[in-house]
């Protein structure tokens, strides 16, 4: 299976407007993990952006997880990229 890495954005006041949308966020990346998509995901220190691992057949497959989390259909992720990413070391 590839890999993929997730850059992407956090809305403005993310500390205030993320917060009824976290449990449903935190529950649906556990379900990820234990599926093997999520390696890792976190925001930057400066909760600005959002960076992620995932490990999947495609990157259709990403998209649709990253679609249909509750931070992206409520604006907390305000954009994203995903590239596949080649593991070197």
């Amino acid at each position: 299976m590839a890999k993929f890495v997730l850059w992407g954005r956090y809305c403005e006041d993310v500390l205030e407007k993320r917060a009824p949308h976290r449990e449903a966020h935190l529950a649906g990346l556990a379900v990820q993990k234990e599926q093997g998509l999520l390696i890792t995901l976190g925001p930057t220190q400066d909760l600005t952006h959002v960076f992620g691992i995932y490990e999947a057949d495609a990157i259709e497959t990403v998209k649709q997880a990253i679609e249909a989390d509750p931070y992206w259909q409520n604006g907390i992720w305000t954009e994203y990229e995903v590239r596949e990413w080649i593991q070197a070391f």
